[in-house]
């Protein structure tokens, strides 16, 4: 997997200041696209000793986000990131749905849905796109239950907001 560049962002993810890595080789070219560059197999291979390089050169953050990317290989580098930090960390996906290979006990956000032009992005209460804060509760026993809480209304910018 590979990453075109980074950006320091603070409206990815509700109330982080997330790293945001763009990873390149999309498969789902959405017309309308605000990325078409990231269609591209191009960039650097995001190996762990990248991931922790880019990590370290960026003072501040609460998360790390994940901005594209195959499930498989964004499961190894957030699982990396659950271990070796005390971060969050975040994924953006054109996928439809929660795949089921997802670790999601390595997630805090994770946004969901490919983008149409007609539906808007994120912050258009018509779209189809989602974003899902992951929270954990310990049941006993050491086992842990985990549920995606839908808080795409947090993106919208009039009226609407829970």
């Amino acid at each position: 997997m590979k990453y075109l560049n980074t950006m320091i962002t603070f409206s990815e993810f509700p109330d982080e200041i997330a790293l945001c890595i763009n990873i390149t080789n999309c498969p789902f070219h959405c017309p309308g696209c605000h990325s078409p560059e990231l269609w591209e197999d191009i960039g650097t291979e995001l190996t762990k000793e990248e991931l922790s390089n880019l990590i370290e050169h960026s003072r501040g953050i609460t998360c790390v986000g994940f901005m594209g990317g195959n499930v498989e290989e964004v499961n190894k580098l957030a699982n990396f990131i659950r271990l070796h930090t005390n971060l969050k960390v975040g994924w953006y996906t054109g996928l439809p749905d929660l795949p089921k290979e997802l670790e999601i006990w390595n997630y805090d956000y994770i946004k969901i849905g490919p983008y149409i032009k007609e539906k808007g992005s994120l912050d258009n209460p018509n779209t189809n796109q989602r974003m899902f804060k992951i929270e954990q509760k310990y049941v006993g026993n050491s086992q842990y239950d985990f549920k995606a809480i839908d808080i795409t209304y947090k993106f919208w910018k009039h009226g609407n907001n829970k």
